[in-house]
């Protein structure tokens, strides 16, 4: 397994890499097929942050933590990661024994209200670059629930098309197919 240790605005010392590392390699025992590790270490004031994320099979697993310690906040996404770790085994091994999981809704967000805002100027505060995998979209579901997000990106598998899949408000899930 490949561990990628970086800092923002605090210096990372080989006491952090070491304990980092040691830590991680014990997720080996939850599936082989752990490619990469990459830890952001970063400090504001007193906040302590630690994003983390795994490279599973081809998936990306991502905790992030922030407490008053580095080494707690360590311990902290290491917890989040072995239980969604777990919870992606438990989908994986769901799916081999054949059970079957249907998205509950499939519709884009046409005729919800947007919200109106406040005037003030928006800013791009976080950029994210990534390579989309192509997956069914059930496949897309469960990454979905494993990395906790509002939304996820991927080329769906059957039209070879860019698609998003989001969780709407209502507990359901909504797929968008651009029609190019």
């Amino acid at each position: 397994m490949n561990v990628i240790v970086t800092g923002r605005n605090v210096e990372v010392t080989d006491a952090l890499k070491k304990y980092a590392g040691d830590k991680i390699r014990k997720f080996d025992k939850f599936d082989a097929n752990i490619t990469e590790a990459s830890f952001v270490f970063s400090l504001e004031k007193f906040r302590h942050r630690v994003e983390a994320s795994l490279k599973v099979n081809g998936q990306l697993v991502q905790a992030e933590s922030t407490t008053e310690e580095m080494y707690s906040s360590i311990d902290e996404v290491l917890d989040k990661l072995g239980r969604r770790l777990k919870k992606l085994k438990g989908k994986t091994d769901a799916k081999r024994k054949g059970e079957d999981r249907s998205i509950k809704s499939v519709s884009a967000a046409v005729n919800e209200e947007v919200e109106e805002e406040s005037p003030s100027p928006r800013m791009i505060i976080r950029a994210e670059r990534f390579e989309p995998k192509p997956m069914t979209a059930e496949e897309a579901a469960d990454q979905l629930d494993v990395l906790k997000n509002e939304f996820f990106v991927f080329i769906n598998s059957a039209s070879n098309g860019l698609n998003v899949i989001y969780r709407r408000k209502d507990g359901h899930i909504g797929l968008i197919q651009p029609s190019v």
